[in-house]
């Protein structure tokens, strides 16, 4: 009832300033509680539809002349959600964005506010029965369907029920239908490899003839969803799926963690993609994500490599994806073992400016790990660990960099902590720390010997 009266409020004070010159024009607008950025961007897949700034009440509203009907996103950084929106829509929403909330609190009134509030339930519905699915990855074939199908017949009736109380466009159906079905879908997808994994079985478990059934009526083409991320998520899996089976009965491949073995599935799985998926963006996507998974498994810099890097520029026609794979592959090259390490400045908290190759300059080993003030459970047990490592390795110097943290609140936390502060720097800048270091976990860590890298992609839980 609070979160109705907030909307009637909005609808009231929009509907002052509103001020429409065509049936076509579109005016999407709402308020934010709680503000984590000052703009409201407006995205048609990628690309920038129009921002917004909030004003002194934490209010923004778009007015668009002209629109590409169907799926947009809006990004009030660092999240964003998704919003149908159609010619001639006035739609309001009203959100917290704290990071609890965002998704939580967002609600939406007015043109199309049936489907777009479906959307929202969806995601959130699925969110919360994730830890439920995950238990049933360990019954046998037949059972995990029927309970997915249950699942996915009890939303398919919800949106039943709003399509015969609701008069909504045949486009936005299939939206609101996307969101259930992939999401499914994607659970049988992901069930042979979590049941092999749940259950210790040796071997991918025989499958019922029908498990797949949903698979005849899927479009790989689909323009509409290319960037919806239910349907992008399915077919990432989807294809990881088929070149696995098809890597495993007609390649004779039984193990899939060399790094030879690796890129054979790897090119395997953009052949695929190549042959089945002609919708530029979805493809140009996928390569990416194919290219960009290899490499981050593999951390390679060999002749196989550099092979793979030039077919995925024949396939890819997305100069920047290009452009992203080649960097992150130059980045790799440079963080091979006895490599120097990499320039990277840091800085102390003293306020002064040092880099890697000064750090470890003065340890015969140091491991360098990487935290974040935001997800405090991850710094605790990282914390912990490093104290058990200390212990088992008292001649390694271990050395934390923290990402994505005001410099405030990363010394605040230091304090808080009693912690060792000549042990810990503050990497300001996340984006040159993660594409200088490739960092592409927390859990990663970086050992090295005077200068020389040891192991630049270690995992500060495995690797000692």
């Amino acid at each position: 009832m609070k979160r109705l009266l907030l909307i009637l409020t909005l609808i009231v004070q929009f509907s002052c300033s509103e001020n429409t010159t065509s049936s076509d024009t579109v005016f999407f607008a709402g308020e934010i509680v709680n503000p984590t950025s000052d703009y409201v961007v407006l995205y048609k897949n990628e690309t920038v539809v129009d921002s917004a700034k909030l004003d002194d009440n934490n209010r923004f509203s778009f007015t668009l002349s002209t629109i590409d009907e169907g799926l947009h996103h809006f990004d009030h950084a660092p999240q964003y959600q998704y919003v149908f929106l159609e010619k001639g829509d006035s739609l309001l929403i009203r959100l917290n964005a704290s990071p609890a909330y965002f998704d939580e609190s967002l609600v939406f009134s007015g043109d199309n506010e049936e489907v777009n509030n479906f959307m929202i339930e969806m995601f959130l519905t699925y969110e919360d029965e994730e830890h439920l699915v995950y238990s049933f990855f360990k019954l046998p074939p037949e059972k995990f369907s029927q309970k997915i199908d249950s699942l996915r017949s009890q939303k398919l009736e919800e949106l039943e029920l709003l399509l015969n109380n609701e008069e909504i466009s045949d486009n936005a159906y299939a939206i609101a239908k996307a969101s259930v079905d992939y999401n499914s879908y994607l659970y049988k997808e992901k069930y042979p490899f979590y049941h092999k994994k749940k259950t210790g079985e040796d071997t991918i478990h025989e499958l019922d003839s029908n498990f797949y059934d949903y698979r005849s009526t899927l479009n790989l083409n689909d323009k509409d969803l290319s960037y919806f991320r239910p349907y992008y998520d399915f077919v990432k899996h989807h294809f990881g799926n088929l070149s696995y089976m098809a890597c495993s009965q007609d390649c004779g491949m039984e193990d899939f963690t060399s790094a030879k073995s690796q890129l054979h599935l790897n090119k395997h799985k953009m052949g695929m993609i190549d042959s089945l998926v002609r919708e530029e963006s979805l493809r140009d996507n996928l390569f990416r994500n194919v290219a960009m998974d290899y490499l981050l498994k593999v951390h390679m810099a060999n002749d196989e490599c550099d092979k793979f890097i030039k077919d995925f520029e024949r396939l890819s026609s997305n100069a920047a994806h290009i452009e992203e794979i080649k960097h992150l592959y130059k980045g790799i090259q440079g963080l091979q073992p006895n490599s120097e390490l990499p320039h990277l400045t840091l800085e102390d908290t003293e306020g002064n400016m040092t880099t890697l190759k000064e750090i470890s300059r003065h340890h015969k080993h140091t491991v360098f790990y990487f935290w974040t003030a935001d997800q405090k459970r991850h710094f605790r047990n990282v914390i912990k660990h490093v104290a058990k490592l200390k212990k088992l390795y008292p001649k390694h110097k271990f050395v934390g960099i923290n990402l994505r943290t005001g410099k405030a609140n990363w010394l605040a936390t230091l304090e808080d902590g009693n912690f060792d502060l000549d042990e810990h720097y503050w990497g300001g800048d996340f984006k040159m720390v993660q594409n200088t270091l490739i960092v592409d976990h927390l859990n990663k860590c970086i050992i090295t010997q005077d200068t020389l890298i040891l192991d630049a992609f270690g995992h500060l839980y495995a690797s000692f």
